[in-house]
């Protein structure tokens, strides 16, 4: 019998992306999918702002832009008038007060996302095995190290096979057979269900904003249009609605019908398809499952575990970030880094922001069904506000309008927000010390949340970079040392590489064993697979000497070592845009730990003595299960 790190059921967005992410750290994978080839067309297609940054952070994105997908940086709202509808305003998809690197929304159909996963998968050794699917598992503990019994079979019933492994991963979407299996429940935010119908083709029309994504409503029902790429443009329409009489969940309609329908919705302008790519009519609720896992070894991600309408663009962006979210502490579990009780934060972390993306999907649903009024009705019933709203030239928002824009940080991926655990430091965390700043109390971050991003300026080369992106998800953590001005902060810096570098300290711990490996060329882990040394000098590059003004130990990350020195349009004053975007003293900087997924973990003063260190050692002792401390430099 076989065994397998990991068994991975489903390979959709979420079975794809935990998939690349540990053959990339050299785990042995068993992945099967019941389809017998990929996704041709349709499905899933919007990736959000964040979700790019995650792309470009596991060097995916280049291959997914090569598509040339489209880019949506403006919603256009339009509404009923008295000759069908009429434009009503338009809002950026990634307003300016988020700080994003692509404010925009990218569309592509879903089977070339997964083309490129699967290609990254298959250069690192893996494959997906099609077409199979699971009949059984059982966590028996026969085998202490492979606890987990899978029965897998060929889809005709020709071949069967039974493997072991250390997990299993069900991403086998909303009818998920290992959720049935374990019995757990899909509990309903909101009753209301509806039928959507779907539709991917290529259109000629005279309505002018058919290349922007829109939200339509009408007399005659409601529309979204996205574009796409090859000069496509999906419509979605709702077909029926759980609120109607006659509602069935089975209702269907032909193209042509659906076709028909968007017709008399988009009135006055005419629309008529020259292809259809792809259409699908399906109902969808608003559901959750109670539970992600129930031993920490059988787990579930995606549509598993949470379904909604794909009006906000948010269940292939949900499902990228469960899978990272469960990739990297699976990894740390196994490669000794943390003890396995930190694998139940996977649930409570991304249940949290299910259960938040349901509220707002059943809000946000709710009112593109709803009907509203035109704006000769609204004018008489609303003489005065409508009067108001004319005086400052602004048509007066519906709450629909209201709701979109209040939730752009939200379906951008930005307003996710991990709640305080043992990786998010907060005043209850187990590590204590007069040293770790909170939001607003010595510094912007605020942990559990992305860590901000800053440009600056890489030593060695000259590159104007951006920070964030520097260091690539290869599972290990961050530590960012914003290192102020040398002439007020190295005495601070030499302590900090003296005392963390002492035998037993959080860098020290996790030492690569095999010490006659040449890794000269070794930017990110030259030391420990445990984390990446960045180093941040609040001065103009022409100043820096790497070797003069750091440490050994850190200079050693001399690829890793920048001059805060790019000036930023948020903080226009400060001399050091980085420092200050991040809210630390631009003289006497500070140290930031960031999680491998991007998440700020913990925030630190930088000073002299063995305080930062010790704070750094009570952080990470506390999930890594090691006793840290110690005085005695080793390096």
């Amino acid at each position: 019998m076989e065994n397998y790190d990991i068994v991975i059921i489903g390979a959709g967005p979420v079975g794809l992306t935990i998939s690349t992410s540990l053959a990339r750290w050299g785990y042995k994978i068993k992945h099967i999918d019941n389809r017998p080839e990929p996704t041709a067309t349709g499905r899933a297609d919007g990736i959000q702002p964040r979700s790019l940054d995650l792309l470009r952070n596991m060097g995916l994105k280049r291959q997914i832009m090569a598509h040339d997908p489209a880019k949506v940086y403006e919603v256009a709202f339009w509404d009923p008038s008295a000759k069908g509808i009429h434009r009503t305003g338009t809002w950026a998809s990634c307003p300016k007060f988020i700080d994003a690197r692509y404010p925009f929304t990218t569309l592509l159909h879903q089977g070339l996302i997964e083309r490129v996963f699967i290609e990254d998968i298959e250069k690192h050794g893996g494959q997906i095995q099609r077409p199979w699917t699971i009949t059984g598992f059982k966590n028996d503990g026969k085998d202490p190290v492979y606890p987990v019994e899978v029965n897998l079979a060929h889809v005709d019933g020709t071949s069967k096979e039974t493997v072991r492994a250390k997990y299993l991963f069900s991403g086998e979407g909303a009818r998920s057979f290992v959720r049935d299996q374990l019995g757990v429940q899909i509990h309903h935010k909101d009753p209301i269900a509806h039928v959507w119908g779907v539709m991917d083709g290529v259109v000629r029309t005279d309505f002018p904003d058919i290349k922007m994504k829109c939200t339509i409503h009408s007399d005659a029902g409601s529309i979204m249009v996205i574009p796409r790429e090859n000069n496509m443009v999906r419509l979605y329409i709702q077909l029926a609605s759980s609120t109607d009489k006659d509602w069935n969940p089975r209702k269907t309609a032909t193209e042509e019908e659906v076709q028909s329908h968007a017709k008399k919705i988009l009135k006055p302008y005419h629309i008529e398809w020259d292809r259809v790519e792809w259409y699908s009519a399906y109902p969808i609720g608003q559901g959750i499952a109670e539970r992600y896992t129930l031993d920490e070894r059988v787990f579930m991600g995606g549509d598993a575990c949470h379904t909604h309408s794909p009006k906000a663009g948010q269940g292939m962006n949900t499902a990228f970030l469960d899978a990272v979210n469960l990739a990297w502490k699976i990894h740390h579990v196994e490669s000794g880094f943390a003890s396995r009780s930190i694998l139940n934060t996977y649930e409570s972390e991304r249940k949290l922001v299910a259960e938040n993306l349901l509220d707002f999907d059943a809000r946000y649903a709710k009112l593109f069904s709803a009907r509203i009024p035109s704006a000769g009705e609204v004018g008489s019933a609303n003489t005065q506000a409508a009067a108001q709203a004319a005086s400052k030239h602004e048509p007066e928002e519906n709450d629909f309008v209201k709701t979109f824009k209040a939730s752009c940080e939200f379906t951008s991926g930005y307003g996710v927000a991990y709640d305080a655990n043992i990786y998010n430091w907060s005043p209850v965390h187990p590590a204590q010390s007069p040293l770790f700043l909170s939001y607003q109390k010595g510094t912007h971050l605020r942990t559990g949340r992305i860590l901000t991003p800053a440009t600056v300026t890489r030593v060695v080369d000259a590159n104007v970079v951006h920070l964030e992106q520097e260091i690539p998800f290869n599972g290990s953590f961050r530590l960012y040392i914003f290192a102020g001005t040398p002439a007020i902060s190295s005495a601070a810096l030499d302590d900090l590489a003296t005392y963390m570098t002492a035998p037993r300290s959080f860098f020290s711990t996790y030492l690569h064993q095999n010490e006659d490996t040449d890794r000269y060329h070794e930017r990110h882990n030259p030391h420990t697979p445990f984390l990446t040394l960045t180093t941040v000098v609040a001065l103009p590059r022409a100043e820096i000497e790497i070797d003069d003004l750091l440490p050994p130990v850190l200079s050693r990350y001399r690829d890793h070592v920048y001059a805060d020195d790019i000036w930023d349009a948020r903080v226009p004053e400060a001399k050091a845009a980085a420092h200050a975007k991040i809210g630390l003293d631009e003289e006497k900087g500070g140290v930031v730990v960031v999680r491998p997924d991007g998440y700020v973990g913990c925030v630190v003063k930088l000073e002299q003595g063995t305080g930062t260190v010790d704070a750094l050692n009570a952080y990470f002792g506390s999930f890594t299960g090691k006793s840290m401390g110690g005085a005695e430099a080793k390096l």
